[in-house]
């Protein structure tokens, strides 16, 4: 039986939740075969992204770029979610040490020498289903729940991939609605390349990988930019740093009344609270 963390000495919100500080193993990493698997290992608090992640995560594809015999990344996510996006609750623990900007980190993936595949079981919801976006393949287990949220908390789109990979009027769908859809709809939206059975995802991931892992990486690098290239001619890069944009700054400032409502009561009242007002007119699951 898998021992139960001490959490006595773990910041709570203000309803009491747990949460943990940020570790040296919140990403894990390992090489063999000619796979680079790299995992965000925050399974308590379904791995969500916060700095320390960002950090070692960035860390993690140094080490896989800079390993000859590696020729392929598996990602994937601890536990029973891929990555339920940004942590809410990072401000419990302060971190002013340095680390890259979780959009160039997503976009280092996007143009990553080898190929990644995301391996998906469970949740991947807002910056965890852009990160899922912007790997070359993504696998799911049947199970698995995408979904770009951010909206219901007031919040921008962080990495404006989902265009790129779906049509305008889907992606206005799960930009604007924020709903959470099944594998099977992600599969259909194109957000996912395969669907699978939970119990065959680890192994699905991995075959593609060798498969890739065993073609000539000359070729596989140059076909991965040029698929990269022409949705970069069709705007992606200047798209996804829309922050940058002079054009948008009125919007990019002003304030949503709702969506700050909902950030005090998060912060006065915690999490549950906080979801029963975000999920209004959501279903349960979602």
């Amino acid at each position: 039986m898998t021992s139960q963390p001490d959490t006595s000495n773990w910041k709570k919100t203000p309803d009491g939740i747990a949460i943990p500080p940020p570790s040296p193993d919140d990403v894990l990493y390992e090489a063999a075969d000619s796979v680079a698997r790299i995992t965000l290992n925050r399974p308590l608090v379904l791995n969500a992204i916060n700095r320390n992640v960002t950090r070692l995560l960035d860390a993690a594809f140094d080490r896989a770029e800079t390993d000859d015999d590696v020729r392929a990344v598996i990602l994937s996510g601890a536990g029973r979610a891929f990555s339920a996006g940004g942590d809410l609750w990072a401000s419990l623990y302060p971190d002013d040490d340095p680390a890259p900007d979780s959009l160039d980190v997503q976009m280092r993936i996007w143009s990553f020498p080898k190929p990644v595949i995301a391996s998906v079981r469970g949740h991947a919801v807002g910056q965890g289903c852009e990160l899922a976006g912007v790997c070359d393949f993504t696998v799911a287990s049947e199970n698995a729940r995408l979904g770009e949220i951010q909206i219901r908390h007031g919040f921008g789109v962080p990495v404006l991939i989902t265009p790129f990979l779906t049509t305008q009027k889907l992606a206005k769908e799960l930009l604007l609605l924020g709903e959470v859809i099944t594998a099977e709809d992600a599969h259909r939206m194109g957000l996912v390349n395969r669907v699978v059975p939970d119990d065959q995802l680890d192994e699905a991931a991995d075959e593609m990988a060798r498969k890739l892992a065993a073609l000539p990486p000359t070729v596989v690098r140059m076909n991965k930019r040029l698929v990269n290239m022409v949705y970069e001619q069709m705007g992606l890069i200047d798209a996804v740093r829309y922050r940058d944009n002079e054009t948008l700054r009125e919007l990019l400032e002003a304030e949503d009344s709702v969506g700050a409502g909902r950030q005090r009561i998060r912060e006065e009242q915690g999490w549950a609270a906080f979801k029963r007002e975000r999920d209004q007119g959501y279903k349960e699951s979602e």
